[in-house]
């Protein structure tokens, strides 16, 4: 009979438990899509609609012509390609050269190892802020105002990134690049053919930041790049703003098309994205 007794009960706390854990899931799972709700009704009103107060949730009329609006008010189309040019470059050039030199300072035995890494690491505690004068003097030095190149150059290396690499580079055994090196392999061969695939989570994680990052700047591309068919999407869609009147279900419509990009590659890479963070707390 005690035991009758007590197993219902603990099934009620175990079903409120749960009960409560989804609560609060759908909670937050509301408070992240709000936003994109709230522009998708944005751009479905009229420019009346969108000054009312108190504001109205639902539009009176709804009204798509907004989206047609942006790709005539903007030069949508070369913005939308120059976003997806400086997010590529700048996602592969990281990709590129923070697995290099973070395989160099987890792996590779050479004098002043350590030095340059705290050297590097020194970067992260720079603003980036203060890094924009120095780059816009190379950018104009070599020509490059008003190009594609402009975007992404400076951005295809990070301090972030080779630290990050380095992390999971550490988490391998050494057992591997011993036997590699058994089999006759050189140290780039190891690092291309066994060491990096290891740590393809680490790798998406890091494309996933990057692109997000890359996708989303605005001081960098408004300063190298004053021609709107040069400009990335994030900063082309400041021009809707003017000094008295913003069309708001113009800026929106274009918003929510510049977000579905990103979206769609969270999706792709949110597998190896959550891996990475997994693998993160464990050493092998």
């Amino acid at each position: 009979m005690r035991e009758s007794s007590v197993r219902p009960a603990s099934r009620r706390r175990f079903n409120a438990g749960s009960v409560a854990t989804h609560a609060a899931l759908s909670l937050g799972a509301l408070v992240m899509v709000f936003p994109f709700l709230w522009q998708l009704l944005t751009a479905a009103k009229s420019l009346a609609e969108t000054a009312k107060v108190p504001p109205t949730f639902l539009p009176d009329t709804w009204n798509w012509s907004s989206f047609e609006e942006v790709f005539t008010a903007l030069p949508f189309r070369e913005m939308l390609f120059n976003s997806v040019f400086n997010t590529v470059g700048r996602t592969v050039g990281q990709l590129v050269f923070c697995s290099l030199a973070a395989y160099a300072f987890a792996r590779m035995q050479f004098r002043g190892r350590n030095a340059l890494f705290a050297l590097f690491l020194s970067v992260l505690m720079v603003p980036s802020s203060l890094l924009v004068l120095p780059q816009y003097d190379i950018i104009q030095r070599l020509g490059l105002l008003n190009s594609a190149p402009a975007l992404f150059l400076p951005g295809m290396f990070s301090a972030f990134g080779t630290f990050m690499l380095r992390q999971f580079f550490l988490t391998l055994p050494k057992e591997l690049e011993e036997a590699a090196r058994i089999d006759g392999a050189g140290p780039f061969r190891i690092f291309w053919s066994i060491m990096l695939p290891l740590v393809r989570p680490a790798l998406a994680a890091l494309a996933v930041i990057t692109a997000m990052w890359s996708w989303n700047d605005l001081l960098w591309p408004l300063i190298v790049n004053t021609d709107p068919q040069k400009m990335p999407i994030s900063a082309g869609l400041t021009s809707l703003e003017g000094q008295f009147e913003t069309n708001y279900p113009v800026m929106m419509a274009g918003s929510l098309i510049a977000s579905l990009p990103m979206l769609i590659v969270y999706v792709f890479l949110q597998r190896h994205f959550v891996q990475s963070v997994a693998l993160s707390g464990s050493k092998s």
